[in-house]
């Protein structure tokens, strides 16, 4: 990599997405499934690059959030079980059959509408709403909501395989939000044994997100679906999680120019900040537009020789200033900064700075940022 090319770059390491999928593998059922969730390109991460290798990893099972996103991943794994956890505009129907993507199905009008539009049968899971308050179907008891369903199989336009939800908590050690995912837990496999009772025996149910994957796997889903602790990170931090994980995506950047400022002289938008003695000032060429956010000003910190640099002053557009003054190396235009990623500074951290999650620091970094695969 030419660094003089890069302005801000993300550096993926698809040495550690080995490295966590075979964590998560290991603590999973041998007959169960790993369906990895690569929606909003691979949480930032570059669907095409992921979706390669873990097909390369012997990973058959997608989950994307729409068909554009389905549509990406086919064209890198063309063999591949692709399925679209949300909405679809029902006449996009045809092509959901054409490119062979699974539906996820969440009422029964929405159902009727893929029929209307489908040339040929749609394959696709039920939703259900067991305590997410989303979207899926959602009866006061199995029996009920089985009854619900039945319209479902009659359907020509209709291939149902599966059934599926999603835990509210699961990353949660709180007694009384472990009895809620148990709960949850409960009310699908009653509905999917309900449905099995009146002749409808599904092939597919799963339920298990990443935390659920990790510390709760159950032998009955045929399918867990793996997505942020496949990255590296924490569902919850900073509650941790019995697997040893490494991040994907390290974010880096490249010093402009170094400055000395003086006691009183002030750096940045609104003046924020205001040395209290004499300072030695990075600007680094990456901002709020690239993903760093503004939030961060004045809280978080970068790396600069091995060295955890405050910023000081507001985080502008496209640069951010920190203060250099405690690194022992003498600091030069051109020097690599470390934003966070494989290292002491962790997107999970800064994301606990302004209060957000590990996962809106990495789906956030902008499409302008390159990212640079290495193995």
């Amino acid at each position: 990599m030419k660094r003089v090319l890069h302005r801000a770059w993300a550096e993926i390491d698809l040495s550690a997405l080995d490295h966590n999928i075979k964590e998560v593998k290991a603590v999973l059922p041998k007959k169960m499934e790993l369906m990895a969730v690569v929606k909003a390109n691979a949480y930032g991460h570059g669907d095409e690059a992921v979706c390669k290798r873990l097909a390369e990893l012997g990973v058959k099972w997608f989950a994307v959030s729409n068909l554009e996103e389905a549509l990406s991943v086919r064209k890198v794994c063309p063999d591949a079980e692709i399925f679209i956890l949300g909405y679809t505009p029902p006449e996009c129907a045809e092509d959901i059959a054409k490119y062979n993507i699974i539906q996820g199905v969440m009422s029964l009008e929405y159902a009727e509408e893929l029929c209307r539009y489908a040339a040929e049968p749609v394959r696709c899971h039920i939703k259900l709403d067991t305590g997410m308050g989303r979207i899926g179907f959602r009866s006061k008891n199995a029996n009920a909501c089985a009854e619900e369903l039945l319209p479902l199989f009659a359907m020509e336009k209709l291939s149902v395989e599966g059934i599926y939800t999603h835990f509210a908590a699961a990353d949660s050690p709180e007694d009384d939000d472990i009895k809620y995912t148990e709960m949850q837990e409960k009310r699908i496999f009653d509905v999917y044994d309900r449905l099995a009772e009146l002749g409808h025996k599904l092939s597919h149910i799963h339920c298990m997100n990443s935390a659920a994957s990790i510390v709760r796997p159950n032998e009955k889903c045929t399918l867990a679906r793996v997505g942020i602790v496949m990255y590296g990170l924490l569902p919850n931090y900073p509650v941790e999680l019995p697997i040893d994980l490494r991040p994907v995506m390290t974010f880096k950047s490249v010093i402009s120019q170094v400055k000395e400022i003086e006691e009183g002289d002030s750096v940045s938008y609104g003046r924020t900040y205001t040395a209290e003695s004499t300072r030695r000032v990075a600007t680094v060429t990456v901002g709020y537009a690239d993903g760093y956010a503004r939030l961060l000003s004045g809280k978080g910190k970068a790396l600069v020789h091995g060295t955890a640099c405050p910023i000081v002053g507001r985080v502008c557009m496209d640069q951010l200033m920190l203060d250099v003054t405690d690194v022992s190396e003498e600091v030069r235009s051109g020097d690599e900064v470390t934003l966070f990623g494989d290292c002491e500074i962790t997107a999970d951290h800064l994301a606990s700075l302004y209060g957000t999650i590990g996962y809106e620091i990495v789906c956030g970094i902008s499409k302008r940022v390159p990212r640079i695969v290495i193995e």
